[in-house]
């Protein structure tokens, strides 16, 4: 029971996470309408945000009807792999700024960022996003969630990239941040 009362715990940390990045995007989205940005692919982001929060409802729902023995050396790789997801997401959010959004929201003229994890990874973001949706269910062996999301997902990220490349190729030649 202790592992999934920790399992809980941790499943509820990120879901708070997850709020302080909706009050960073809101305020990032202000400031991007601000300055004349545009906004590509709203259709998309009512299906991201279910997703997103079926990915913390199901892993939890799962691991509660399941109550599967976790290995502790198993669960504990999961959450590093979790923790390291967050360190990448936050890092791709500071690097961004106040251009970071959980929308595609594009401000005309600024050049695309290529500093920090934009260096070598174009959507690293992304990275984060996939990693997490099969570690965070796998700290307690909630393997349909994980499975469901991650192929959900990758359906999700062919539009979302696109999208995204597409309003990011409307931008200058890019600079380093």
């Amino acid at each position: 029971m202790a592992s999934l009362t920790a399992f809980t715990v941790l499943v509820a940390l990120v879901g708070v996470e997850r709020l302080a990045e909706l009050v960073v995007s809101k305020r990032n989205a202000a400031w991007s309408f601000a300055r004349g940005g545009v906004e590509s692919g709203f259709g998309h982001y009512p299906f991201m945000v279910v997703l997103h929060t079926g990915l913390l409802v199901g892993a939890l729902v799962e691991a509660w009807v399941v109550r599967p023995s976790v290995p502790s050396v198993l669960a504990w790789v999961f959450v590093v792999l979790v923790l390291l997801s967050q360190g990448l997401r936050w890092w791709c959010i500071t690097t961004l700024g106040s251009r970071w959004n959980t929308r595609v929201i594009i401000v005309p003229g600024l050049a695309p960022v290529t500093g920090g994890p934009y260096r070598w990874l174009r959507h690293p973001n992304y990275v984060a996003v996939v990693v997490e949706g099969v570690a965070l269910p796998l700290v307690h062996l909630s393997w349909v969630t994980a499975l469901v999301f991650t192929v959900l997902n990758a359906f999700l990220l062919r539009v979302r990239i696109r999208v995204e490349d597409e309003a990011l190729s409307t931008l200058p030649v890019a600079s380093r941040a």
